[in-house]
This record gives C-alpha cells, sequence and structure tokens, in this order.
C-alpha cells in the first residue's frame, strides 16, 4: 500500500500520486510575523516536518516551501500601536523581529528547514503578474473610486467555494477591505491602494496605482513561482480553509493554472478545553512553552496527536510526555549498556516495523505508529529481563529507527546536548544548594570565617551568589 491522505476538497482519504514520479512538492502557509509564535504555530510546522521526513522515508524527494507573510495589515497595524506607544521600529524591523523568534522555535523543535522559505515582501512583482492576468481574464476589476484597489470577482468564477462546500449566497461579506468599491460584498482584496496614514515604505509602484498585495494573492504567487502551476500538496491550518485557501483556489484557477492537486489541513490547539485567543488571554506563547519542558518533550508532546485533530493543552500534558520520552530513552540507555561489549553490540538494524509502516502511509496515522514504537520498547525491556539479548537488540534498531523517522530520537546529537545541558545543570544545583545550606547554617552559627570561605571558593569557580530576602541564589558569571 502507499500513502494515502486526507483531502480537503474530496473531503476523503486519496491514495497519494505524485505529478512527478519520485518527487513531492508541498507548500505550507507559514506565519504572518505580527506577533510572537505561539503553540498553534509550532503544532503547524511540525506536521508538515513529520509528513515530510515520512516522505523521504519512502523515497520522495520533498521540495517544501514555507512562507513568510512580512506585510499585512495586522503587521502594520501592530507596528502603528508600537510606535504611538513610544517604539522607533519600523514595521519591516518589526516583522523581521518576530520572523527570528518563529526560526528560534522551529529550530528548537528540530523542525527542519524548508527548501525555499519566501518572503511576501520579495515576490511582488509575481503577485502583480497575476493580478494583471486575472483583470484580463474579467475575473478581477479595479476600483472606481480611484483608491487603486483591485478586487478578485467571486461571481467570474462558477467553481468558488468548491474547496469549503459553501454556495456564495450563504457566504459572509469578505472583511479584508473597505466594501464601498466592491461590486459585491464577498469579493476579496487583491491589490491595496495605499492610504495617507500608512507608512511610504510599505507601498510598491504598480498598474493601479501605489500600495500593497492583498493576503490571499500572496500565497498564489509565491507558491506557483518555486513548485510551479501545478504542485502536490497544498497545507496549512484548519482556520484557514476559509476564506484564505478557498480564494486562493478561486484566483489561481481562474488565472490558468491547476494549483494544488491535494489540500491537508492540521487541527488547532485549545487550551484546557477552550480556543486560544487573545480575547480570553490563554495564548501560549511558544518561549514559555518551551521554557517549561524540555523541547524535545515539546516535540513529542506536539506531535503526538493526528495531525487533523484538535490538541488540548493542559497542565499535565507536558508531564505525560516527559514521561513517555523517559521511556523510550530509559530503555536506549539500558540496552546499551547490557549489549556493551557483548556480540550484539553492533546488531539490531535500524528497520521501521511494518506495523509502524501501515499507520503512516495511512494518513500519517501518528498515535498508531507511537502504539507501535512504545510496544516495541516494553518488549525490548522484557527481553532484557530474559537475557533474551538478541530480541533486545533487534528492539533497540527499531526503536532507533521509528524515533529517528519522527524526529524524536533522543539519541540524536541535538537532543543529546539539551539533556546533557539539562542533567548537568540540575546536577550542578543540587551541589551548589547544599553548599548554600552549608553557608547559611554557618551564618547562622556566627562562624563568618566558614561562610565567606565556601563564598570566596565558588567565586573562584566562576559561581555569583545573591544574597535576596528569599534566600542566597546562584548564577555562573556571564550569564
Amino acid at each position: 500500500m502507499g500513502i494515502r491522505l486526507y483531502d480537503t476538497r474530496a473531503a476523503g482519504l486519496r491514495d497519494f500520486v505524485p505529478i512527478e514520479t519520485g518527487k513531492v512538492g508541498i507548500y505550507v502557509c507559514g506565519p504572518t510575523v505580527q506577533s510572537s509564535p505561539h503553540i498553534g504555530h509550532l503544532r503547524s510546522a511540525l506536521v508538515y516536518d513529520q509528513m515530510r521526513r515520512w516522505f523521504n522515508y519512502r523515497g520522495y524527494e520533498v521540495t517544501l516551501v514555507r512562507n513568510v507573510t512580512d506585510i499585512d495589515d495586522k503587521v502594520l497595524i501592530n507596528a502603528a500601536a508600537a510606535q504611538a506607544s513610544g517604539s522607533s521600529e519600523q514595521w519591516w524591523a518589526l516583522a523581521y523581529r518576530y520572523e527570528r523568534e518563529f526560526d528560534e522555535g522551529y529550530r528548537a523543535l528540530g523542525i527542519q528547514p524548508p527548501t525555499y522559505e519566501p518572503r511576501a515582501t520579495a515576490n511582488i512583482p509575481q503577485m502583480q503578474e497575476l493580478i494583471a492576468r486575472l483583470i484580463e481574464g474579467e475575473h478581477a476589476y479595479v476600483a472606481d473610486d480611484a483608491s487603486g484597489d483591485v478586487y478578485f470577482d467571486v461571481h467570474s468564477w462558477p467553481h468558488y467555494g468548491e474547496l469549503t462546500k459553501q454556495s456564495i449566497d450563504a457566504m459572509e461579506p469578505a472583511t479584508d477591505a473597505d466594501p464601498r468599491a466592491k461590486r459585491d460584498p464577498r469579493d476579496f482584496a487583491l491589490w491595496k491602494g495605499r492610504k495617507d496614514d500608512e507608512p511610504e515604505s510599505a507601498a510598491w509602484e504598480s498598474p493601479w496605482g501605489p500600495g500593497r498585495p492583498g493576503w490571499h494573492i500572496e500565497c498564489s504567487a509565491m507558491s506557483s513561482r518555486y513548485l510551479g502551476p501545478h504542485f502536490d500538496i497544498h497545507g496549512g491550518g484548519l482556520d484557514l480553509r476559509f476564506p484564505h485557501h478557498e480564494n486562493e483556489v478561486a484566483q489561481s484557477t481562474a488565472a490558468g493554472n491547476a494549483f494544488a492537486e491535494y489540500w491537508v489541513h492540521n487541527g488547532l490547539v485549545n487550551i484546557s478545553g477552550q480556543k486560544m485567543s487573545k480575547s480570553l488571554g490563554n495564548s501560549v506563547y511558544a518561549a514559555d512553552l518551551l521554557g517549561t519542558a524540555r523541547p524535545l518533550v515539546v516535540r513529542y508532546y506536539l506531535g503526538s496527536a493526528h495531525y487533523r485533530s484538535t490538541i488540548d493543552f493542559t497542565e499535565s500534558s507536558l508531564a505525560e510526555a516527559e514521561a513517555a520520552m523517559e521511556r523510550i530513552s530509559g530503555f536506549l540507555e539500558r540496552v546499551d549498556r547490557r549489549l556493551a561489549g557483548t556480540r550484539f553490540a553492533s546488531s539490531g538494524a535500524e528497520v521501521i516495523p511494518e506495523e509502524f509502516a501501515r499507520a503512516m502511509d495511512d494518513d500519517f496515522a501518528v498515535p498508531q505508529a507511537l502504539a507501535v514504537l512504545h510496544d516495541t520498547v516494553r518488549a525490548g525491556n522484557q527481553a532484557l529481563d530474559g537475557e533474551d539479548l538478541g530480541a533486545a537488540a533487534t528492539a533497540r534498531g527499531q526503536v532507533e529507527a521509528m524515533t529517528e523517522v519522527l524526529g524524536i530520537n533522543p539519541l540524536s546529537p541535538q537532543w543529546q546536548a539539551a539533556r546533557g545541558d539539562t542533567r548537568a545543570r540540575t546536577a550542578l544545583d543540587a551541589l551548589l544548594r547544599r553548599l548554600l545550606t552549608d553557608r547559611q547554617a554557618a551564618r547562622q552559627a556566627r562562624d563568618f570565617a566558614l561562610a565567606d570561605r565556601i563564598r570566596s571558593e565558588l567565586a573562584e569557580a566562576g559561581i555569583t551568589i545573591e544574597d535576596t530576602p528569599t534566600g542566597a541564589h546562584w548564577s555562573i558569571d556571564g550569564e
């Protein structure tokens, strides 16, 4: 059986047949860099990283494109709000700063860099060319109010609404531009003429006057530029199906592009049963999440559910993921100790079990694949208990192969370095706390010579002690 995946447009599972034999082109809607990344952004990027890894394992050459929307209403609004509060940061600097935060979050989770990561601002000519084709084909029109706005005429395209199974009459008006110049309130913006209160640096010259692209046209232009007019998979969060992806399909196909063959959407993240939103104040940001648990544990957690399901993040989520990863790493450490020096030390080829492969081929069913992984860990431990070293070595090879393809191999250099740093820090903290306790006891006994000697010895080792009302705290010089 080959790979099957759920296609949103077909509303069902389809066998994956690549456009070009042995190759897969994937376009993923990346972040709008208006603010710091949150848990949902990490989950979405991780989903497509898992898919990419499995396609690679199955022998495909994968080209993955993930864009950066660095010009958008929200970017300009947030930059203007910051400047009103006294900041001198320009909109493009704000966008780049947040883009760096996204990169740091992706890198921490071991998400492989995309093959191409185009920015919207670097693809304006391609967007204008696509808009011109739509105007020429009478699928778009220039507003007659001298604003310089250009809109897509949804009634000009009879297939509009097919992706999300909606009729035009049942759709809500598009809210991406002032409706006054639209022929129909559901028409959406392709080009936005510059307004007087917007910075000149956020506008580009065009046949319709200075302005900037609408959000939807950005992805249509960038995906076609880097993957061609017909490519395999378009992915993104479930919340992007409408209007963003519906509009992408309409404008791209109306312009004559076959566009995406398969549409894949990942589920969202709830926080303790509630939808995550700024209005509820329950957003979990990437930096906070990665400061709460090891990145490897965060990766395991975010990648453990089926990609189409909704994840519910609770206080116990990371503890459960930590326990799962400890079972895996505990087995690998145990089996390596036992097999060291035996004829089985170099045996146990890294082979993916057939049950694991069937699960991943079936719409990337990671929960079922993880069940195979943990069953193999249990079998390996049982083999060790029974001194069946051959079976233990086989289990070890399978566990390493499965964790490697999922990006959660605790023996990989990235995770080993992070784990080593954590363990070393924990051990150092335990030793220093004991010394600080001894120092405090000496001070209370008025043995100031001993207290000073402890402080001096720590200082010589590069450890700074800070006495506070809540007790003494240590830090390494330069931190």
